[in-house]
């Protein structure tokens, strides 16, 4: 295992290093922790939402013990709710995960602001390392891993295009993916103590570098640690019960919240594109999904993604 770990370090060292930028997006979660180690020149750059979430207490952790130059943005909550039909108009999507987006556009703004033309994130290294807490209790999480890894699509690219932003994603550097991919599943969820721990061989790999509090943290949404998942709940007080029920529009909606999001991504962009030829029909709003994919980029829908 020792071996494992050691590849891993170095091989992220060397990437890391090839590539380093001169800003970061940083939570203070083990992701962006492991970038700030190796990259520490990087200006690393936090967002909240008001005096909401965890990310604040992690990430002046990480700054202190690294020396690093460090900002921090915090958006309230009538800012967060006025980017909504901007960043949905970005993104041309009304997928729930909407929340997680808008800490990205922030992050990415204040860059910008910053004059930083190039960051780097952690995108990825939840998918490749079981690092998602669902991840758990799927059975062929190997399968599910593989299968993922041939599409993975965040937002931070589109949102950095629109921007004019770099986004620089280490874990997505194809020699990363493919040493990931080698890795035994059993080695990225595994139990330490009495607990079960995703991403645990990268944990392992970096704990002669990071203090414990940062190596062995939970794992926080985007949403979570910056403390944007507030606004779920003052969306969805937009929606009446009645409105929800009715719900006039031929697609499906998992909450209020979604629905909100959708009557936006209408006003915003108008009416969903069709399935192209190489594509397939969401059962959720209609949208095209690629023929081999599981996941609709416009609504959020997942399918089954085993064969």
């Amino acid at each position: 295992m020792k071996d494992i770990t050691e590849q891993l370090k170095k091989r992220l060292f060397d990437v890391i290093k090839l590539n380093a930028t001169t800003g970061l997006l940083f939570s203070g979660g083990l992701d962006t922790s492991i970038l700030a180690a190796i990259n520490p020149d990087a200006k690393a750059i936090t967002i909240s939402l008001e005096s909401y979430g965890e990310d604040i207490k992690y990430s002046n952790l990480v700054k202190n013990l690294l020396n690093i130059e460090y900002f921090y943005r915090s958006v309230h909550i009538d800012e967060a709710i006025k980017a909504i039909p901007e960043v949905v108009r970005i993104l041309k999507s009304f997928d729930p995960a909407i929340p997680n987006d808008i800490v990205v556009y922030f992050g990415l703004k204040f860059a910008k602001e910053l004059g930083i033309t190039e960051v780097m994130t952690g995108d990825g290294a939840d998918e490749l390392f079981a690092g998602y807490n669902f991840m758990q209790k799927i059975d062929d999480m190997e399968g599910y891993i593989k299968k993922i890894s041939q599409d993975m699509r965040f937002s931070s690219n589109i949102l950095g295009n629109f921007l004019g932003i770099r986004v620089v994603q280490p874990f997505l550097n194809n020699e990363i993916i493919k040493f990931a991919l080698s890795i035994n599943p059993e080695l990225k969820l595994r139990r330490e103590n009495t607990k079960i721990w995703g991403k645990w061989i990268l944990r392992k790999a970096f704990e002669d570098i990071l203090p414990k509090e940062i190596i062995w943290q939970n794992k926080r949404a985007l949403e979570i640690g910056s403390g944007m998942s507030k606004i779920r709940e003052i969306i969805s007080r937009k929606i009446t019960d009645e409105e929800f029920k009715e719900n006039r529009y031929p697609m499906k909606f998992i909450n209020k919240e979604h629905l909100y999001y959708y009557k936006v991504y209408k006003d915003v962009v108008g009416e969903i594109q069709k399935p192209g030829s190489d594509e397939k029909p969401c059962p959720g709003c209609g949208a095209g999904i690629k023929l081999r994919g599981f996941h609709c980029k416009v609504c959020g829908y997942t399918l089954d993604w085993r064969p």
